[in-house]
């Protein structure tokens, strides 16, 4: 591992590990509900008696990367619980949005086969490549040629295609090809990517949200896992390919994200947005090796340990804290163990 100055790392790896262990026990003492394994959304008042498929996209990815650190199997009480959404309605089986019948998200399903993907390659066993090849199929489902291409975000209702639901896709794509080397995969990413790229690039290489199918008006908002899957996907697809024009891109967004998100020393407030956003960071690391990029991501870490933190130890600005943005700041403070840019 690669030890740096204290001028740029901060925290220790033990340090992440007990912020690691307080967040865990955290989210089983005050998120677990019932004797099914399943979660609740937030603290206080809930919507649902139990939450919608999405926080739990942000813990399965969290829980693959404590998993790999702690070697344990943190990873199966969301399996369980994730299980619970499976449906087999037509035209393909996924996961629909909560437990009852409900909207398929084609976002969701991409985040947890981007997770079992993960755990495939960590782990090398076949149940998940096969989880992960099953939610392919159905989305698949979700392109078509309207607006050029691109994939929806919701199937019920067909009236967008988002950002969330193509950068994703083209990763879960590419970790396919990775694990396969069959040329589909790889062409369908490459599909997406340029369709993405067209359509919902900003000029200096930030992601808009969505493209509205029957206007084709732009929703112009901007948010960091949008801009990060991107980041990622370039990354990925240089690796593959050795074409540095990828390279040359990743760099590009990866500078052009910290100007637009990283303002008054702090990343915006969602934690798990920016966990994805740290995945295309890390993945640019792990080809350029210029840990100086990742100071400003390490220091707003810290800074949500010592700003955002409440008398229980649980994160977040929210008066009723989330599950996401606790899986969320699990995810980061996971993977910035992993780097181990410690000071020590």
């Amino acid at each position: 591992m690669l030890t740096v100055c204290s001028c740029l790392a901060q925290t220790t790896k033990q340090e992440y590990l007990k912020r690691i262990d307080v967040i865990e026990q955290n989210i089983q003492k005050y998120f677990v509900a019932g004797e099914r394994g399943l979660y609740l959304e937030n603290i206080g008042k809930h919507e649902k008696p139990f939450s919608y498929l999405w926080p739990l996209c942000a813990l399965i990815q969290a829980k693959n990367e404590t998993e790999g650190l702690k070697k344990n199997s943190g990873m199966q009480p969301v399996i369980k619980a994730i299980d619970q959404y499976y449906t087999t309605a037509p035209p393909a089986p996924s996961y629909q949005s909560y437990i009852e019948k409900s909207s398929r998200f084609y976002d969701d399903n991409q985040w947890i086969a981007i997770a079992y993907l993960n755990a495939y390659t960590r782990t090398k066993k076949k149940i998940y490549f096969n989880k992960a090849k099953e939610i392919y199929t159905w989305l698949l489902t979700g392109y078509d040629n309207k607006t050029g291409g691109g994939l929806y975000w919701k199937e019920d209702e067909k009236t967008s295609k988002n950002t969330c639901s193509n950068g994703p896709n083209i990763l879960v794509s590419l970790e396919l090809y990775k694990a396969t080397k069959e040329k589909k995969y790889l062409d369908t990413a490459l599909l997406v990517y340029n369709w993405t790229n067209k359509n919902l690039r900003r000029k200096d290489g930030i992601f808009y949200d969505a493209i509205n199918v029957s206007s084709l008006k732009i929703d112009s908002a901007a948010y960091t896992y949008n801009t990060g899957t991107m980041l990622e996907s370039n990354v990925v697809l240089y690796q593959i390919t050795k074409d540095v024009k990828y390279l040359h891109e990743a760099k590009l967004i990866a500078t052009a994200a910290k100007k637009r998100f990283y303002k008054n020393g702090k990343l915006p407030d969602h934690y798990w947005f920016n966990a994805v956003l740290l995945r295309g960071y890390l993945a640019l690391y792990a080809v350029e090796k210029d840990a100086s990029r990742l100071k400003f991501f390490i220091d707003d870490a810290d800074r949500v340990w010592n700003d955002e933190r409440d008398e229980r130890n649980l994160l977040g600005r929210e008066a009723d804290k989330t599950l996401l943005l606790q899986a969320g700041i699990l995810e980061i403070y996971a993977r910035l163990a992993t780097l181990n840019l410690t000071k020590s």
